[in-house]
């Protein structure tokens, strides 16, 4: 499948320090994206770059084949977009702000603006003026907006904001249903980790303007070799150790009630519990725990446990 937003080395410079250094990544049709770092990272910076509001100095950014450097207005249009606080008039209502916006696209009716008004469950509020909105109400309407064109491209920057747990979970269901259903590209950054792994088919995780890694949610499940967490239960926790000096396997042990958790490989499990066996040690039970995208956010940005 050809990638709907190709991006190809693209770098920025500001004031002399490097903010993105050399970043290339696809997105492709009906999956969601999500792009991930600490604050100060360069997320937005990539967001900005591909909507076109900030020029890159390397590099360029290409929307179903078209370049934003020299072919902006093919490559923009099939983009809808959030970057950081969605721009509003806050002494219009809410449909007076959607039916301003639709008169600079082609094809948006009022049966439309209702359409996206109900996806984004403001029905009873759209009449009132944004200024009496709340942060969750307006991000809502921020992303009508986005949407009122249908989008093949949608970017949303931190769009949980200001939402309530029902609000992600709405969101999260319309992202998944837009990207699904329709084949729509929805690229995302959010600092909710929870729900990027809820929500993401794949994501990047971007430091100091670097991409140090591109992986689908569930990498570890797909590769033979990969470690998973397992956890097991067991009576005598203090012979644990000389188990693990015995086998040579230089590991973190991580305590838990009844037991403890390690990260090893699915051909060492039946080694390591006939060891522990063998030891006298009772083993009530073995599972394997999915490791989650924070533990994965954790070992990329920080450094995680090593095996």
């Amino acid at each position: 499948m050809k990638p709907l937003l190709e991006i190809r080395n693209i770098s920025k410079l500001i004031k002399g320090r490097k903010i993105i250094d050399d970043i290339s990544l696809d997105v492709y049709p009906g999956e969601v994206f999500g792009l991930l770092g600490p604050n100060g990272a360069g997320k937005t910076t990539i967001i900005r770059m591909i909507a076109g509001l900030m020029a890159m100095d390397q590099g360029d950014i290409f929307i179903h084949g078209h370049s934003i450097k020299t072919q902006f207005e093919q490559a923009i249009q099939p983009v809808g977009a959030i970057v950081e606080n969605p721009v509003l008039y806050p002494f219009l209502t809410g449909y007076q702000n959607l039916r301003h916006f639709a008169r600079m696209v082609p094809d948006v009716d009022e049966q439309r603006i209702d359409e996206v008004v109900s996806q984004v469950k403001l029905d009873d509020r759209i009449h009132d003026a944004v200024k009496t909105y709340s942060l969750g109400m307006r991000q809502r309407l921020g992303l009508a907006q986005a949407l009122l064109h249908q989008p093949s491209l949608l970017i949303l920057d931190e769009p949980t904001n200001g939402l309530d747990p029902a609000g992600i979970h709405q969101l999260r269901d319309h992202l998944r249903n837009l990207a699904k259903k329709r084949g729509t590209a929805v690229l995302v950054s959010s600092h909710l980790l929870s729900e990027m792994q809820l929500m993401c088919d794949r994501f990047a995780i971007v430091q100091h303007g670097r991409l140090v890694a591109l992986k689908p949610i569930r990498e570890e499940q797909l590769q033979e070799d990969a470690e998973l967490f397992v956890q097991f239960e067991v009576d005598q926790a203090e012979q644990i150790k000389p188990v693990f000096e015995e086998l040579k396997w230089n590991k973190e042990v991580i305590p838990i009630p009844h037991g403890f958790q390690v990260s090893i490989k699915k051909e060492q499990i039946p080694e390591l519990n006939a060891c522990l066996i063998q030891k006298g040690v009772k083993v009530y039970g073995i599972k394997t725990v999915e490791k989650t995208l924070e533990d994965q956010y954790l070992e990329m940005t920080e450094g995680g446990c090593n095996g």
